[in-house]
């Protein structure tokens, strides 16, 4: 049974672009080779990492999107784990996630068709401003005190 899944793995940051490519290249026909398709391919470049992964603070990151039977992931993880210039590698299974967007937006659009369409919001009615409220005027001094200094 073939299913979808996304492989990201990070290469060591001193190795060249052409040696990425073969890597990469290498990992896409041992897919092939056993009975997989590659989706895509996708190097997303040189990050730092959140934390050191042996003795590197950053990385080549590479993401690749295959179709692929459990025993050829399996040998596809196995090729990662003893690659050198593999520091670290994931990989998730995609199929079932879309399988739950899709019956979440095929519920949400049964539903909106559902409902009678909304009734246009009636028109703000405006609302009169308070009265001013009269100030109090302040009693005068008693005459033992000076009074205030105005400025």
């Amino acid at each position: 049974m073939s299913r979808l899944y996304e492989v990201m793995f990070i290469l060591r940051p001193d190795i060249s672009e052409e040696d990425t490519d073969k890597l990469i290249a290498g990992f896409s026909t041992s897919v092939t080779n056993g009975g997989g398709s590659i989706k895509s391919a996708e190097k997303m470049g040189r990050r730092k990492l959140a934390y050191v992964v042996r003795k590197f603070n950053d990385g080549f990151y590479v993401l690749l999107t295959i179709e692929a039977s459990g025993p050829v992931v399996l040998e596809l993880e196995r090729r990662l784990r003893v690659t050198e210039q593999v520091i670290k590698f994931i990989t998730v299974r995609t199929d079932e996630e879309e399988k739950r967007i899709a019956k979440v937006k095929a519920k949400r659009g049964v539903r909106r068709s559902a409902e009678p369409p909304a009734a246009p919001a009636p028109a703000p009615v405006p609302v009169p401003a308070p009265a001013p409220v009269a100030a109090v005027e302040a009693a005068p001094a008693p005459a033992d005190e000076p009074a205030p200094a105005e400025a």
